[in-house]
């Protein structure tokens, strides 16, 4: 199983990112997708996930400027972020409830 995360980067106040999860090693298409964030000093905490149906939830830090999807085809998570504040900065990690990917670091910062 890999788990494989893309898009990170630097970052101003106000600005978007684009986080890419490409997954392989498993049926994607039945496995709910998550993605987390762990800030330095902090513990991880869920971000957002999308289910197998499609269905997702957010957490309130994030609801209204981060928007989590799929593409079953391409094996792929997303995470859309606008918006983004300095406390968004973090590494994040894709992760299926068996495995984690190795992170990418976002840096929100003028």
């Amino acid at each position: 199983v890999q788990l494989v995360e893309s898009g990170g980067g630097l970052v101003q106040p106000g600005g978007s990112l684009r986080l890419s999860c490409a997954a392989s090693g498993f049926t994607f298409r039945t496995y709910a997708m998550y993605w987390y964030r762990q800030a330095p000093g902090k513990q991880r905490e869920m971000v957002a996930l999308v289910t197998s149906g499609g269905s997702t939830d957010y957490a309130d830090s994030v609801k209204g400027r981060f928007t989590i999807s799929r593409d079953n085809a391409k094996n792929t998570v997303y995470l859309q972020m606008n918006s983004l504040k300095p406390e968004d900065t973090a590494v994040y990690y894709c992760y299926n409830l068996r495995y984690w990917g190795q992170g990418t670091q976002v840096t929100v910062s003028s």
